[in-house]
């Protein structure tokens, strides 16, 4: 695209692939802010705006290739904004900024987050990933965050280097599109060795929307698939996480809500998320991997090596890092439709149990688990005596909850389980 600076002359403009399918008013907000919306208004009522050499309207949608022509003139006065200044940053700060960087390109960097790195900043955070993006920026825009890890987790975190690739890629996360694997050690050994979570969360009250928990009532749907990698006895499990949806803290509280914390997660799990021995009591939850359409075709398919102490960890309860390099099939698509149909059985189900039966209450919240595989398979291994308590019975109970019926979709097989 050629230079968008304002002059005294007809100026035109190549659509980029960045901004295929983004609406005319919005175009000229992302490259051309100084442009008001009432000037482009005008502009296009009286015909100035054209594309390809037609009129066009605020609300017409551009491709890319083709080209757009622009009056002169047309700055907003007295708006008061300006940019924002960029911050200059410490030669240690463009270090690691760079040590980051897993792969680049015109859309889109890939950056490998270390544990302790917060996304953004908060209260007191002095240093974070949005404040080191400037030493991306060169003399383009400035690239922006797309979606976070927590500060406690590691790995892959995509940043859009324009609005448009920002744009395109925060659209493949809200659809559920982009395939995001993570990496974990949990305490114990789940009894099913392939399954769905499903509990809703909420903010937890009191807390300042700092921590969730579970909440069958008033909470947000919330899916995690996962699978059991490998074993060292009955103490850990490497497993495998698929956030099917994208819930602050998920990963950690369905584990700690199925009685397998994350290991290093004193938040959700306590004391009881902690090993003995030479395991580091850092947390230990890794994004692995990120599979995402690409503006330009071909998909971006990026793993990020593991941090050390998990690395060592790994090494310490015998787990191999080749056995988890090969992904899992496709998890059946789950609709908004099928979220509603799922808890309003759930709902029916939930009262009609409260009214004929006595309750005990327990310490932890009551899930469903669905096998992900069919009963008989074996887990792994074993690494324990056969048959001992919580050695991987298919279809087994998750330990230290009690079962309960799973609603059952209109004609259809049981939804899978919540956790």
């Amino acid at each position: 695209m050629s230079g968008p600076g304002m002059s005294d002359t007809v100026r035109q403009f190549t659509v980029g692939h960045d901004d295929d399918g983004v609406r005319l008013d919005r175009w000229f907000k992302r490259h051309l802010p100084q442009v008001g919306f009432a000037m482009v208004s005008r502009w296009a009522r009286t015909g100035q705006i054209r594309v390809d050499g037609k009129r066009a309207d605020v609300d017409t949608r551009l491709a890319a290739g083709q080209v757009l022509r622009v009056p002169p003139g047309g700055e907003s006065k007295g708006t008061g904004k300006s940019a924002r200044p960029r911050r200059e940053l410490t030669e240690e700060e463009i270090d690691l900024a760079d040590s980051m960087v897993l792969t680049q390109d015109r859309a889109a960097i890939v950056l490998n987050k270390p544990p302790g790195l917060a996304t953004q900043g908060g209260s007191g955070m002095k240093q974070h990933v949005d404040g080191l993006l400037d030493a991306f920026a060169n003399d383009g825009p400035r690239p922006r965050l797309v979606h976070r890890l927590d500060k406690d987790t590691s790995g892959v975190l995509l940043i859009a280097r324009t609005p448009g690739s920002a744009a395109f890629f925060s659209k493949r996360f809200s659809g559920r599109s982009a395939k995001k694997i993570y990496w974990a050690l949990v305490v114990g050994v789940p009894s099913i060795s392939d399954g769905m979570i499903e509990l809703p969360l909420a903010k937890q009250p009191g807390t300042g929307g700092e921590k969730m928990h579970v909440d069958e009532e008033d909470g947000q749907p919330a899916r995690t698939r996962y699978r059991v990698l490998d074993r060292a006895g009955n103490r850990a499990a490497w497993v495998e996480l698929h956030p099917l949806t994208g819930r602050t803290h998920q990963l950690r509280v369905h584990m700690a809500a199925i009685g397998h914390p994350i290991v290093g997660d004193g938040k959700y799990g306590g004391q009881d998320a902690f090993l003995s021995g030479t395991i580091s009591r850092k947390m230990h939850l890794h994004a692995r991997r990120l599979i995402i359409d690409h503006p330009d075709g071909a998909p971006l398919n990026v793993t990020a090596p593991l941090p050390e102490h998990f690395a060592n960890s790994m090494a310490n309860l015998g787990f191999d890092e080749a056995d988890g390099a090969e992904l899992p099939p496709a998890p059946p698509e789950f609709t908004k439709a099928d979220e509603k149909r799922a808890a309003k059985a759930h709902a029916k189900e939930y009262r009609k149990e409260r009214r004929g039966e006595r309750r005990k209450r327990s310490d932890s919240p009551s899930g469903r688990v669905r096998s992900s595989k069919p009963a008989g398979k074996p887990l792994g291994k074993t690494g324990g005596k056969p048959g001992a308590k919580g050695a991987g019975k298919p279809g087994g109970k998750p330990s230290g909850r009690p079962a309960r019926p799973g609603p059952r979709k209109p004609g259809g097989p049981r939804p899978s389980g919540r956790r």
